[in-house]
Order: structure tokens, then C-alpha cells, then sequence
């Protein structure tokens, strides 16, 4: 088999909407700035993205399939929420740059190493910075989609989320 099963699993008719209008979102409408090159910046920036399509798919599409995370995944994601943003935190990972030492938060995977072996989800990342966007948008009730969308400031969004994940 050449192609990994973490990624085969979702070459399914469900999948597809998802993964062109993500695309489409990423490529042609929102495209990322050449200056988001810390992990909070290119989490708030993926974030984004899985926002627009919270507000763009139809409402009964499960969040497993717009992020491509099997159902134990998403669980797993939402048990463990706390301690995968405390673990960014203790290890001063939200201000890093480095792309080695943050692309394993952002990048396809059976699971996120470091996290919760193999039993975690992968781009944990990306799961959080969706998170960070969804509180914001609650937390800011005016704010449409089109400012969320043109707004690059990554810092502001998460201070004004007031996101504070419980730890287990």
C-alpha cells in the first residue's frame, strides 16, 4: 500500500466536500501570510480556515470530518484539551519559529509524537488553533467572518478568546 492508511481512511465521498472547499479556503480565498512563521501564528491561521468551514458546511457535518480526525481522535482531542495546550505553554512552543520543531503540530499523521504516543490525534495545532478561533468568535459576538478572516493578529485573537482549557 503506498499511500498511509491515516490518510487512505478518508478517501471517502464524506471527505471530499470538506477537503476541496479547505482548499479552496487555504489557496484561493484566505492565502497565509508570509509572516506567520510562529506555531501560534499558524495555528490561529488554520484555525481560521476550519472556521470558515464551521460557517460554510452544512451544520450536521461532524468536526471529525472537516479536520479529517477518526471519531476516537476527536475524542481524544476533547479529553485532552488542557493538557495538549498546557504542554504548548510549558514548553514555550506558541512563540517558536523553528519549522522542525513546530510542523509536527500542523502536519498530517497517524498521531502527534510527544503527545500521548500513539494514541493521540495528529496536528494537535491545528485542532487547538480552531479551538482558540471558536472561543474568540463567542467572546466577540460583532465580529463578522469577513473581519475574523482579514485579521492577522495572532496574539490579539488569543487574548481576547480568553481560552483557558481545563487541565485533567
Amino acid at each position: 500500500q503506498s499511500v498511509p492508511l491515516y490518510l487512505s481512511r478518508r478517501f471517502t465521498p464524506e471527505y471530499i466536500v470538506p477537503r476541496v472547499a479547505e482548499t479552496y479556503a487555504h489557496e484561493d480565498l484566505f492565502p497565509e501570510p508570509d509572516e506567520n512563521r510562529t506555531l501560534l501564528s499558524k495555528m490561529i491561521f488554520q484555525g481560521k480556515i476550519l472556521y470558515f468551514l464551521d460557517q460554510v458546511l452544512p451544520e450536521d457535518m461532524p468536526d471529525s470530518t472537516k479536520i479529517g480526525y477518526t471519531q476516537q481522535q476527536l475524542q481524544w482531542t476533547q479529553d485532552f484539551e488542557g493538557d495538549i495546550w498546557a504542554y504548548f505553554l510549558e514548553n514555550n512552543f506558541l512563540y517558536e519559529t523553528d519549522y522542525h520543531k513546530i510542523q509536527v503540530f500542523l502536519s498530517e499523521g497517524p498521531f502527534t509524537p510527544a503527545l500521548g504516543d500513539q494514541k493521540s490525534a495528529p496536528k494537535l495545532g491545528v485542532w487547538t488553533g480552531w479551538q482558540i478561533v471558536r472561543k474568540y468568535m463567542a467572546e466577540n459576538p460583532k465580529v463578522t467572518l469577513q473581519q475574523l478572516m482579514a485579521d492577522n493578529d495572532a496574539q490579539k485573537i488569543l487574548n481576547q478568546s480568553k481560552y483557558k482549557p481545563k487541565q485533567k
